[in-house]
This record gives C-alpha cells, structure tokens and sequence, in this order.
C-alpha cells in the first residue's frame, strides 16, 4: 500500500505545497536526501490556530497542528521526489513549539508528527528528533516542523 493510500485510510490527504512566507524554498534535494524548510500548520492557505501552546492553544490542538505540519513537510518532499513512496527513511524531525512560560510538554505535541509518520512509512518512519518551545514562531504560528528524509 502506498503511504497516500494509507493518508487517505487515516481520513488524510497530502496538501499542496503551501506558499513560502519568506525568502526561501520549501525544500531542497541533495544527493538521496530531501531537506524540508520549517513548515507551519497551515490547512487550505490558513493558519489552524495561533498563539502561544498552554494559553491560547491547548496541547491536544498543538498535537492536530504537528500532524498538519508534518502533512505539509510530507506535501514539500513529494513536489522534489515525485512520489512519497520514493521515501526509504524518515532521517530527522525538528518541531518547534510556541511555548507559554512554564510549558514543557513539547515532546507530546511533536509526537502529532512522529505518530503520523509511523502510521505512514513503519518501521522506515521511526526518526531521529528534537523538540524545542520557543518564545515564539512566524505568524505566530503555534508549531513548526521540518524534516529530513531519505529518498531512492
């Protein structure tokens, strides 16, 4: 099964790319591997929430936001490989968490990502990751998450 088919089981769908909001690309081939830039949870050209995660946010919405992250990050791979399925390895993901003071559940509103990618790609979605809360991110976007992955 191919991971749209197994996106479009989990009632999902890889978007299109969304619109850079600077001056960069969003993402870059080098060799067997596809550097995705940070990618924000953003559904149909809109922003899903926005704020600080543990005020304006709750964690479970964060959670939703990584997932859209991730869809996007996932979007931006397919536009350089041609095909999600040329994914070997899920190599590194980085989430960013707009964090309110005294937050520290950033790993779980990055598992949104994780647990997505692992439902999709196996055993070959299990990655290396980092998840950092930060005062804030652009937009005033609640998440942010880039990749790195491996492609044939």
């Amino acid at each position: 099964m191919s991971p749209e088919q197994k996106l479009a089981q989990l009632g999902l769908d890889v978007p299109v790319v969304a619109a850079p909001v600077a001056s960069y690309v969003p993402a870059v081939r080098t060799g067997s591997y596809i550097y995705t830039s940070g990618q924000l949870p953003l559904r149909d050209g809109d922003l899903m929430r926005t704020g600080k995660v543990g005020a304006e946010v709750s964690p479970e919405e964060a959670h939703e936001c990584a997932q859209q992250c991730a869809l996007n990050a996932l979007a931006a791979v397919r536009a350089e490989a041609g095909e999600l399925s040329a994914i070997t390895r899920v190599v590194k993901v980085v989430g960013f968490v707009a964090s309110a003071a005294g937050f520290t559940a950033q790993p779980q509103v990055i598992n949104g990502a994780s647990e997505l990618l692992g439902k999709v790609f196996g055993d070959a979605g299990q990655h290396a990751r980092s998840a950092v809360g930060v005062a804030v991110l652009p937009l005033d976007a609640p998440v942010e998450i880039e990749m790195i992955v491996e492609v044939r």
